[in-house]
């Protein structure tokens, strides 16, 4: 099922900018952002799972250590 969509003369200029060959459609250009931040939603979720079990298990570095092993103090 096709439908149309109303966008702001800016966005389609930015569409306009995403394409990568001249026969590319609006469609093929919106689904690849929509799989794009699917994507990296989902690695985001897990990266914040990962880092939140680290955080549990004492694995990280305060704001000084890390000062100190850059040295910024």
């Amino acid at each position: 099922m096709e439908t149309t969509i109303k966008v702001s003369s800016d966005v389609k200029t930015m569409l306009d900018k995403l394409k990568v060959h001249e026969r590319e459609t609006y469609n093929d250009i919106i689904e690849i952002m929509l799989e794009d931040y699917l994507e990296l939603n989902e690695k985001t979720k897990n990266e914040i799972i990962r880092a939140r079990k680290n955080i549990s298990k004492g694995e990280f570095y305060t704001q000084e250590e890390v000062e100190r092993m850059f040295g910024l103090r």
